[in-house]
Parts: structure tokens; sequence; C-alpha cells
């Protein structure tokens, strides 16, 4: 007998918020449960699985090489790591090195520090901030001690930061690697080849639970062969830093099916049926006292897509924090974002066919039971 979500009295969410991991991520598509399923039923040699599917995945991105992680997160931990002690067995097995006179140094910029971060600290770095965005700063803030530069990627990060080919350049004639950090870049599916073919980056990480649709606890590394080959060393089921990390078989084969599952999709046609899903949000949500409703682009990650902004005003007695928790606490239960003081976000990319009704009709509803 299977157990359900109900069966623990947990109540199942109608995502209109976005792929975020303490919503469990996105939805796998069948062909990933059932990759994930097959996976289950037999022992393998873990190493030679990475290997194997690391290989197709970098075919089917055109990328060097590619490793899998256990989340992006997991992702940036063990490929900073890579850049401190590459494959060097003996090294791998002392991360991390705190010695507080020679620390290895992660140099970002300070435009993009955030939570996610702090998996850079993991091996025991230091970060290294560039205040100005000025490409010189940059070059001031590398050193013989810098593993990489870390650059976080997305139209929310963009404006605080040089380009990446430029950082890239840079960084490079101090034969300093670079990473991206694009865990939530997909759409558009060229980001999986973009950072690095095309812009020159050494790697770049991604989630396999958001845009991907894979298993929650997978990522991607994508890049350069030797980093990708040191990442291995450092990673699952080796005595390092990565040993908690791990990536079951299950996961291995369900990201694989992912990334040829999305590749084969129709990108535009889904990407209009994220605009359509918005502008019916918009139009049905128009002329509600006290309530404008617009178009918010791009996602909140960055991606190109809309979302439906609702902002409250003066007509309802309805406080943003007080419709978030109605929806909430409501039947079905919805989650939202939050933009700003007073407005919410609905996401189309996390909704399935008919569920963005039943989100319009509980935000509707409880607009207009609010109006004064």
């Amino acid at each position: 007998m299977s157990t359900t979500y109900t069966d623990l009295g947990v109540r199942p969410v109608i995502n209109a918020a976005a792929t975020l991991t303490r919503l469990g991520g996105s939805r796998m598509p069948p062909e990933v449960v059932e990759a994930m399923r097959s996976g289950a039923g037999a022992f393998v040699d873990m190493v030679e699985l990475q290997r194997h599917v690391g290989a197709r995945i970098a075919e089917l991105t055109g990328n060097e090489a590619c490793y899998v992680s256990s989340g992006a997160a997991a992702g940036i931990a063990i490929s900073v790591a890579a850049c401190i002690v590459g494959a060097q067995t003996e090294l791998v097995r002392q991360l991390p090195q705190i010695e507080p006179s020679n620390r290895p140094e992660v140099v970002m910029f300070r435009s993009q520090r955030n939570g996610y971060d702090q998996a850079a600290r993991l091996p025991g770095t230091r970060v290294v901030e560039v205040e100005s965005q000025v490409i010189e700063a940059l070059e001031g803030a590398l050193s013989p001690r810098s593993a990489c530069v870390l650059f976080f990627a997305g139209a929310n990060f963009a404006d605080g930061a040089p380009s990446l080919e430029d950082i890239v350049r840079v960084a490079h004639a101090h034969q300093v690697p670079v990473l991206v950090d694009a865990a939530a870049q997909i759409p558009p599916l060229s980001s999986l080849r973009q950072f690095t073919c095309d812009m020159g980056a050494d790697a770049a990480i991604f989630s396999g639970g958001k845009g991907l649709r894979g298993p929650q606890s997978s990522g991607l590394v994508l890049g350069r062969r030797s980093l990708i080959e040191a990442c291995i060393v450092n990673g699952p089921p080796h005595q390092s830093l990565g040993r908690p990390m791990k990536v079951g078989k299950e996961e291995l084969l369900g990201i694989l099916a992912a990334v040829e599952w999305s590749l084969a999709q129709d990108e535009p046609a889904l990407l209009a049926s994220y605009e359509a899903t918005v502008q019916r949000w918009i139009e049905g949500l128009q002329g509600l006292p006290g309530v404008t409703v617009e178009r918010g682009y791009p996602s909140e990650a960055g991606q190109p897509h809309a979302r439906a902004i609702v902002r409250l005003g003066a007509g309802t007695s309805l406080s943003r924090k007080q419709l978030v928790e109605a929806l909430w606490d409501g039947d079905p239960r919805i989650a939202v974002g939050e933009v700003g003081t007073d407005a919410i976000a609905l996401n189309p990319q996390t909704v399935e066919p008919g569920e963005d009704v039943l989100v319009l009709r509980e935000v509707r509803r409880l607009l207009e039971a609010s109006s004064l």
C-alpha cells in the first residue's frame, strides 16, 4: 500500500509562486518518474554511472563534460572544492582547509551576494567582494589565493556586475576559473550551453528540480572536462567534502531523462502558454476596487516569461500578508509570490492546466469580499 500526502495529514499545494525548494521544486513528467523507477531495481557502480550519465548529458547540451550533483548548492560547493584542490586525492581529504593566513578565496561582486553563496564557503574559503561593476575592480581583487570567481546569472543580478564575457576575460588572464550559478536560468534551454560554450565560463551550475523538471535532489555542473573530473573526485562516494552530498542511482537516471524530455519540448509554445495564463489572470482580476493588475517581466529569477503582479491599494481591506495567508489556509491551498510591500505575484511556470482557473477564482473571491 502506498502512502499519500493526505494519509500523513499534509495538504498538497497549488504552486503559483515559483520553482521553490520549500515547495518541492517542480513536478516531474512521467518519463522522469519511470526512469527513476527503473533505476531502483538494480545495484550499479555509482562512479561508472555518474560518468556515463554525465557524458550523455554533456553530449546533449554541447558541453565538454557534466557532473550530476545533489542540487545546485551542492554543485557550487563541490565545484569550488574542485577549483581549490583539483583531483589530487591527498588534498581532497584535507578540505575544508581553514588557515586564516592562507585561506583560498572566492571572488564575488558585492551586489550578487545572497544566501546561496554560503555553499561556496563550505570548502573553507573566504569571500572577497568586488564593490564596483567596473571591470578593473575585479582585476584588483584577484590574487594567487583566488580559487575562482563565482558569478550569479539572471536579470536580477545583472545590474551590479560587468558582463560575464568581461569577467571571464580578466579572470582567465590571471589563470582563475569562473563558475556561474545558473540554478534557475531555465528557461531558456539555451542556458545549458550559453554560459560555458558561448561566454567561456569554466562551469555553469543548474538545479535539476526547477525548470528541467527533474528530481529535486539533483543538479548539473556543465563545463570544462578537467574541472568536471575534479568534481567527481571531490564528490560521493569518495571520502571527501562532498561525501554527504549523495546522488542516488535513481536521481542520476532521472535527471538524464529530464534533460532528454526538456530538450524534446517546444519551448516557444511553452513560453506562449505561460503568457496566455498571465493574460487570463490579468483580465480576470481587472476592475476590482483598490486592486491594480499588471504584467511583470521577467520572472523573479530573471527567466524570459511574465508573471501577473496584483497590487493592493486603498480600496481593499486586505493587507498583502492577509491575502497570502488566506490563500495558504484555503481549500485548495495556494502559494503565491510576494513583490515589494503591497503586491503578490502569480507565476504560470508551476501551475498545471486547470489550476490557473482555481488560482484566479480564489484570488478574486478574497479580493471581492474585502472591497471597501
